[in-house]
C-alpha cells in the first residue's frame, strides 16, 4: 500500500488557492481545487482503486500472456530458432490480453473523472512536479529490464 500511497500523493499539490489535485493521465497542466477534506479522501480512495486495477491488469495480463505465448511457441516448434516469431506471438497475445481490459478501465476512469470535478474549479498549475523517488524507481526498473534482456540474449546464444 505504500507504493499506492506514494503514487496517489504525487497527484496532489498545495497551491495558493487551496489543495489542488492534478490528474496525471488527463491534461497535465490543468488541476482542480479540492474544496474539502472529505472530497480529497474520496478522490484519494478512487485513485488508489484505479491504480490497483491498473497494476493488476498489467501484472496479471503479463503472466497470463507469457504463459499462453510460451505454450503456443512451443507448439509451433522450437522457439529459440524463431526468435522474431516468438516475440511477435508474445506481443500479439499481450496486446489482446492487456489491451482490451486496460481500454475498458481507461473508459471507466474518464467517466468517473467527471463525477469528482467541476469545470468552475479548474485552475492552471503549470509544469507537473517531478518526484525524485518515482524517477529513481523508474530508472531502477528500466535497468532491471535491460539486465533481464541481456541475460536472455546470452542464454539463447549459449545454446
Amino acid at each position: 500500500m505504500a507504493l499506492l500511497d506514494l503514487i496517489v500523493s504525487a497527484t496532489f499539490r498545495n497551491e495558493a488557492a487551496g489543495r489542488v489535485v492534478v490528474f496525471p493521465m488527463g491534461r497535465s497542466k490543468r488541476g482542480y481545487v479540492v474544496r474539502s477534506a472529505s472530497e480529497e479522501q474520496k478522490i484519494r480512495s478512487f485513485l488508489k482503486m484505479f491504480y490497483f486495477a491498473h497494476f493488476s491488469i498489467l501484472l496479471l495480463g503479463y503472466l497470463l500472456a507469457s504463459e499462453w505465448s510460451r505454450e503456443l511457441s512451443y507448439a509451433l516448434g522450437r522457439p529459440a530458432e524463431h526468435l522474431f516469431r516468438t516475440a511477435g506471438i508474445s506481443l500479439g497475445i499481450y496486446s489482446l490480453v492487456v489491451g482490451i481490459p486496460y481500454w475498458l478501465l481507461w473508459r471507466s476512469y474518464k467517466k468517473a473523472f467527471l463525477s469528482f470535478i467541476s469545470p468552475q474549479d479548474e485552475v492552471f498549475v503549470g509544469k507537473p512536479v517531478r518526484r525524485p523517488a518515482l524517477i529513481a524507481l523508474a530508472v531502477g526498473l528500466i535497468a532491471v529490464a535491460i539486465l533481464f534482456f541481456l541475460g536472455a540474449v546470452y542464454l539463447v546464444r549459449a545454446k
